[in-house]
């Protein structure tokens, strides 16, 4: 590849990432670019992602070859048509070619210039889907070419290559924006400067119509209408009885949106279903069940009139796409007031692309596949999980498969811990004082409402604060005990809540609370009874937990690491523990802090101090056990033995 084309893939890509990578253009993967020479089209894969598209990634077509397509005729009925074209698609690939191209490779072959870029922005469907948006189209944008609505694929290729000759014999020139109705918009030109001028010109024209934009700021005050409550119920039917993530929202402009409202685009379709769920928390399980019944399928979407609504899918991505998907339309058809009403697709269209293969195609390769692992799709919450052993165990478990919560109370910690270990599987972070009831109410419904429910519950957050009876203050021995022990029993008692309610719709799944105790739980500790005194209390808390909670399927254990030599909590220069215990004089004879460490070393029969891999074993056979609960499992390297 010469410099020169290396250099203008580098800016398809560019482009591609730019407009990929906002919402306001692009949504679940959707969209595609093109780069063109005199003879080869290159041209983004079916199911690809623009956001992170590298020069690489696209798929090399021979034009000619494409070309020759249009000089074949193909049967009438849809899908041996669709199939027939996507054949001589694959065939105008270049030699060794293996991906998939666009659907829309032959639409962007069109255009006599280098740069292509087709998205959907809600704010250009406001245009494409309103009742007057051909008319209104014409006044803004008088060279542009308006695609009447039209099945996809092929016939839109076909469709476009004819309004697009008459408007160059009529307008001297190809067109380099065409409007599809109910379907976005192509930008076309020779760079990518001119592409980023004429979207700017575009956005810009139709956000001086629109006065208004729709209220999607989260509504989660009680009032007569909406209860947190009943929010939590329907997120764990739907999780727990028919085995979908959820995510919820509720706000003024979901509220406000008739659902009734047909499809306004392809990707509504794709990726919402064609028609949502329409129910009432007391009959959730008849209504779904009799819309799988009738469509076959699972709903994307389910509202509940005053609630809210609820994306569902198999997993989180899916969940999360439903409903982004959903709010897009929301927001067009908010849009399209401005372009004289709402116009959706028509019944017809709608039933084709339900049943078009290219589009089930999309869908799939957007979602993905995986080898499933050892926590797939397990909801887990980690308290105090921003750093230490927190961290460490919400890594892990991340990297088994499982979603993650980071509850901690040092917020911009735990949002830094949860956009590295979303690299790996979905986290989100939550800002959660354990030590106040409030606060772990809302976690734990936050949690249920962005996920469905709780599978994994632990508790790790706790504090030490070491110092002889001569030295502790009372104000200092109630934190410890509030941080470490009453934390414990509010996490417990909410966290629980859910289980049990989860328990009533599956009664074969487990669930786990896990307390990430200590050795110090298991024996005294010198000078640091304020603490040792907590975790005892801990594992008397977790024994009377597992007895309560064994009906159903709560498994209740605690985990009992040996000294973190390694960890922020022993190695801190002011707070650290090696720092606290060399003042407290708990090491007779210790000088420095190496010697304290060298201290507590020498007391394990394996040498070394605990690692957050040691707990994040000992927690993954807990959750993975099916017949132990009220045990509290030692992680010491043989300092502390059970008896």
């Amino acid at each position: 590849m010469d410099a020169a084309l290396a250099s203008r893939l580098q800016a398809l890509a560019g482009m591609s990432q730019k407009y990929g990578k906002n919402p306001d253009f692009v949504l679940a993967g959707g969209g595609n670019t093109s780069y063109k020479t005199e003879n080869i089209l290159y041209v983004k894969g079916s199911g690809t992602s623009l956001a992170n598209i590298l020069p690489d990634d696209f798929v090399v077509m021979r034009r000619e070859r494409l070309a020759s397509i249009w000089g074949k005729t193909y049967p009438e009925d849809d899908d041996a048509r669709e199939a027939e074209v996507l054949a001589d698609m694959m065939a105008a690939r270049a030699e060794g070619e293996t991906r998939r191209p666009s659907v829309e490779a032959l639409l962007h072959d069109l255009f006599p210039y280098a740069y292509v870029l087709h998205v959907h922005p809600a704010l250009v469907n406001g245009l494409t889907c309103g009742a007057d948006g051909e008319r209104i189209c014409a006044e803004l944008f008088p060279d542009a070419v308006w695609i009447p609505e039209c099945k996809p694929g092929y016939t839109l290729a076909s469709l476009c290559k004819k309004v697009c000759a008459e408007h160059e014999k009529t307008h001297c020139g190809f067109p380099k924006l065409v409007f599809l109705q109910n379907h976005g918009v192509f930008f076309a030109a020779d760079t990518t400067d001119e592409i980023d001028a004429l979207v700017e010109h575009v956005m810009g024209k139709l956000r001086e119509r629109v006065v208004c934009e729709p209220d999607f700021a989260e509504l989660r005050e009680e009032c007569e209408e909406f209860k947190v409550t009943d929010a939590i119920a329907v997120a764990v039917e739907l999780r727990y009885r028919y085995n979908l993530c959820v995510v919820f929202s509720r706000s003024r402009a979901l509220l406000e949106f008739d659902p009734a409202t047909k499809p306004l685009t392809p990707d509504h379709i794709v990726y919402t279903r064609a028609w949502p769920l329409v129910t009432s928390p007391v009959s959730l399980a008849k209504d779904f069940d009799a819309y799988a019944a009738e469509h076959g399928c699972a709903p994307r979407i389910v509202v509940v009139p005053g609630m809210g609504v609820f994306g569902c899918g198999k997993s989180a991505k899916e969940a999360d796409t439903a409903l982004a998907l959903w709010r897009d339309g929301v927001r067009a058809a908010y849009y399209a007031r401005y372009f004289g009403g709402v116009h959706p697709m028509s019944g017809w269209l709608i039933d084709f692309i339900v049943r078009w293969e290219v589009e089930s195609y999309r869908a799939k390769v957007a979602e993905g596949s995986s080898q499933r692992k050892r926590f797939e799709g397990k909801i887990a919450v980690v308290t105090g999980g921003a750093q230490g052993f927190g961290r460490g165990i919400a890594e892990f478990l991340a990297a088994e498969g499982a979603y993650v919560a980071i509850a901690d109370l040092n917020y911009e910690g735990a949002k830094d811990a949860a956009v590295e270990i979303s690299k790996t599987s979905p986290a989100v972070a939550i800002h959660c004082n354990v030590a106040d009831e409030q606060s772990v109410k809302n976690m734990v419904s936050e949690v249920v409402l962005r996920w469905g429910g709780i599978d994994v519950f632990i508790n790790n957050a706790g504090i030490v604060r070491a110092g002889s009876l001569d030295e502790m203050t009372l104000d200092t021995f109630r934190l410890v005990t509030d941080v470490n022990y009453t934390a414990y029993f509010l996490c417990a008692k909410y966290a629980s809540a859910v289980m049990k309610l989860a328990h009533g719709f599956d009664p074969e799944r487990f669930f786990d609370i896990i307390e990430v105790n200590s050795k110090s739980g298991l024996s005294g500790s010198n000078k640091n009874f304020a603490y040792a005194g907590s975790k005892f209390g801990g594992i008397g808390l977790t024994q009377s937990f597992a007895l309560e909670l064994a009906p159903y399927k709560i498994k209740v254990n605690a985990v009992c690491p040996g000294n973190f030599l390694e960890g922020p909590l022993w190695t801190d220069p002011e707070k650290g523990l090696l720092v606290q215990y060399l003042r407290a004089g708990k090491v007779p004879g210790a000088k420095t802090v190496d010697d304290v460490r060298k201290f507590y070393e020498s007391k394990v029969p394996l040498g070394r101090g605990c690692r957050v891999i040691d707990v994040a074993r000992a927690i993954a056979y807990i959750i993975e056990q099916e017949y132990e609960t009220g045990q509290a499992l030692p992680v010491t390297g043989g300092q502390e033995m059970l008896k």
